[in-house]
């Protein structure tokens, strides 16, 4: 070969070496940060959204979370996008298979509040191999989430106790103190418990505490019915309760034993319609005031975002971190407590319940005496 020849044949080499890497620069572009979404075409509006909540025995996750999140995905896809929605009863086995269903099917995007953080981990990497994102709704689970909302639940650890040892005021230190806390399973229960117990234990003596199995009223009952009778009904002067539908139970309980709940304040969570009746009854103390309105659109354009390809930056300023994934695109929600005196700039004015829902015929003059009517 002579010397243009090779000239050329070099020349001709090189053009194509160029060509070859900007096709690998710009296949490389076109995944984004993670590369999970290269050669992926772009969804419109027509997405299949996967829910999974964790129970029902907590009455909000279907009267509240469920209707609003199918709601602000249907805004969000002008009536395009579809929910497909599974409760797994507190089974973690459950939700594991219904994990596996909806990658089955092929949804765009998971919403996950997981009945156990850790062992929906590999139902998550699972999912994530399937080029299928995953939103963690409420509490934070283990495996590659894509993004994470909730509130600030070891605040509401601090809220619920401080609420309760300023009620208590000087007999926070006169009698004992039951705790009644979530389960061991949900990462959430373990953050109320973190927030709560420092502040407990300084102002006031813990008598008795519990971890309820799966947040279950029916436990709560029982744990309330064994603390009183071990350390007698004489001697409780309050609880902490870390949910409103345990808060009845364990009211019942107190009821059962011949306290009166009207003087042994009794803390919860979630602002349940029948929390809020016993709020205004002066049966329970306090709950927990948390938008789950605003919670469930956040989890909604992260979910259609996720689905369509686009960043949710925008929507999740923050970052979190689990046991097994850092920096995560996070939104936290902030809460308030709920008591007798704020019933009405809180649930009222954000059209939780309606009023005829609140105050029929057993709580008119509760409601009369709160303002509400």
């Amino acid at each position: 070969m002579n010397a243009q020849m090779r000239r050329a044949a070099m020349a001709a080499s090189a053009t194509a070496m160029a060509v070859l890497l900007a096709a690998c620069g710009s296949a490389k572009q076109s995944g984004g940060s993670g590369g999970d979404s290269a050669g992926k075409k772009a969804k419109g509006d027509d997405i299949t959204v996967g829910l999974l909540l964790p129970e029902n025995k907590t009455a909000r996750y279907e009267s509240l979370d469920r209707p609003l999140i199918t709601k602000r995905i249907s805004d969000l896809t002008n009536g395009k996008g579809k929910v497909v929605y599974e409760n797994a009863q507190q089974d973690a086995t459950t939700q594991t298979q219904q994990m596996q269903t909806l990658i089955t099917r092929k949804v765009d995007v998971i919403i996950l509040d997981a009945v156990d953080s850790k062992s929906i981990a590999s139902s998550v990497t699972k999912a994530k191999d399937a080029g299928i994102p995953v939103v963690a709704y409420d509490r934070l689970a283990d495996g590659p989430i894509d993004a994470y909302t909730s509130f600030d639940n070891t605040e509401v650890g601090r809220v619920q106790a401080n609420a309760l040892v300023k009620k208590l005021g000087p007999k926070a230190k006169a009698g004992d103190i039951v705790m009644v806390n979530g389960s061991v399973t949900d990462p959430n229960a373990k953050m109320f418990k973190d927030g709560a117990l420092p502040i407990l234990k300084k102002s006031t003596t813990i008598g008795k505490t519990y971890d309820t199995q799966d947040w279950d009223p029916v436990n709560a009952n029982s744990e309330m019915a064994a603390a009183i009778q071990a350390l007698g009904k004489d001697k409780i002067v309050g609880v902490y309760s870390a949910n409103d539908d345990m808060a009845g139970a364990i009211i019942e309980a107190m009821k059962k034993a011949g306290m009166d709940p009207k003087k042994i304040p009794v803390t919860g969570q979630d602002s349940t319609l029948t929390g809020v009746q016993r709020i205004l009854a002066g049966t329970q103390f306090m709950s927990i005031f948390k938008s789950y309105p605003q919670e469930a659109s956040i989890a909604g354009q992260m979910a259609v975002d996720l689905a369509q390809g686009k960043s949710v930056d925008s929507v999740a300023p923050d970052k979190s971190d689990s046991n097994t994934t850092k920096n995560i695109p996070t939104k936290i929600v902030p809460v308030v407590a709920l008591t007798k005196d704020n019933v009405k700039s809180t649930v009222v004015k954000n059209n939780y319940y309606k009023l005829s829902d609140i105050c029929t015929a057993n709580y008119k003059a509760a409601c009369k005496a709160a303002g509400l009517m």
